[in-house]
C-alpha cells in the first residue's frame, strides 16, 4: 500500500501534516532532501518554495496542508480507476465536501463560499481518473444552494438536489459529516443551472452585516447586498463600492 511522504524544511507546515494526518489515522513517513524516496511511498507533499529541488512524481507544492492531504489522497486513489465519483456538498456559513469513489472516501473539505466550495473540488477531482461524476447538494440553504450548483455545474456530468430532512445528526451541525451523508443520499436530478434569488431576509441581514463589518460607518444598498447574497461580489467589494458612491457624492 502506498503512503505520503513529506519533504519540507518548513517547520510549522510539517508539523500542521503530522498533526492533521494523525488525527485522521493516515499512514506517512518524513522524507530527508538527498535521499532516495522509499517505494512504498506514491505521493510526496512540499511546499511551492522547495518544489524545484525535489525530483519525484506526483508532487503536491502547496503551503495550505489541508489541501496538501486532500490532493495527495485523491492522488493515491486516482492510481486505479473508477466507474463514478461522487461529490457531497452542504451549503450553508460553510460548504462542506465529501468526495466518494466506489462508496470509499476519498476527500473532505470545507470552503467559506460556494465559490471557492467550488475551486476545491476541481482541484481534487483533477487528481483522479474516473469515468462519470455526479456531484449531490443538500437543499438546504437555497440562495448558497444553488450558487452552489452555478459553480460546479461545468466541474461534473450530473448534479442532484438532496432532500436532508430525513437525514440524521443535523441538530449538531458538521459540514463535513452532513456532505458525507448527502453523497450517500439519493437526489433529483438538476436539469440547468438555477438562478439564485436571495430572500428580502437575506438582503437586510446582509446590510446588518455589512455595518458590523464597517464598524457602524457603512450599511451597504439593497442592491450591493443582493449582488453578495448572489455571489457576485464580496461583502469587501460592497463596502469598497458603497465607500467610493459616498467619496464621489456631492
Amino acid at each position: 500500500m502506498k503512503v505520503i511522504g513529506i519533504l519540507t524544511e518548513d517547520f510549522h507546515f510539517f508539523y500542521e501534516l503530522v498533526r492533521r494526518l494523525k488525527e485522521r489515522g493516515l499512514e506517512f513517513v518524513s522524507l530527508e532532501k538527498g535521499r532516495s524516496v522509499p517505494a512504498n511511498v506514491g505521493v510526496v507533499i512540499t511546499t511551492p518554495g522547495e518544489a524545484g529541488g525535489i525530483e519525484f512524481d506526483p508532487l503536491v507544492a502547496t503551503d495550505d496542508a489541508e489541501t496538501a492531504i486532500n490532493v495527495a489522497r485523491c492522488v493515491l486513489a486516482g492510481g486505479t480507476r473508477v466507474r463514478t465519483v461522487v461529490v457531497g456538498m452542504d451549503p450553508g456559513s460553510t460548504t462542506g465536501i465529501a468526495i466518494y469513489g466506489e462508496g470509499r472516501l476519498l476527500a473532505t473539505d470545507e470552503a467559506d463560499s460556494p465559490e471557492k466550495a467550488a475551486e476545491s473540488v476541481g482541484k481534487l477531482l483533477s487528481c483522479l481518473r474516473f469515468s462519470h461524476s455526479l456531484a449531490r447538494v443538500g437543499h438546504g440553504d437555497a440562495t448558497k444552494r444553488d450558487r452552489l450548483i452555478r459553480s460546479i455545474w461545468d466541474l461534473v456530468d450530473e448534479v442532484e438536489v438532496v432532500d436532508e430532512t430525513g437525514t440524521t445528526g443535523r441538530a449538531k451541525r458538521n459540514d463535513v459529516e452532513a456532505a458525507k451523508r448527502i453523497a450517500m443520499a439519493k437526489g433529483e436530478r438538476v436539469d440547468s443551472p438555477p438562478e439564485p434569488r436571495p430572500t428580502p431576509g437575506e438582503v437586510r441581514d446582509i446590510q446588518r452585516l455589512s455595518r458590523i463589518e464597517s464598524k457602524g460607518r457603512v450599511t451597504i444598498s439593497a442592491e450591493l447586498a443582493t449582488a453578495v447574497a448572489r455571489g457576485e461580489m464580496t461583502m469587501g467589494q460592497a463596502l469598497q463600492s458603497k465607500r467610493k458612491v459616498r467619496r464621489a457624492g456631492p
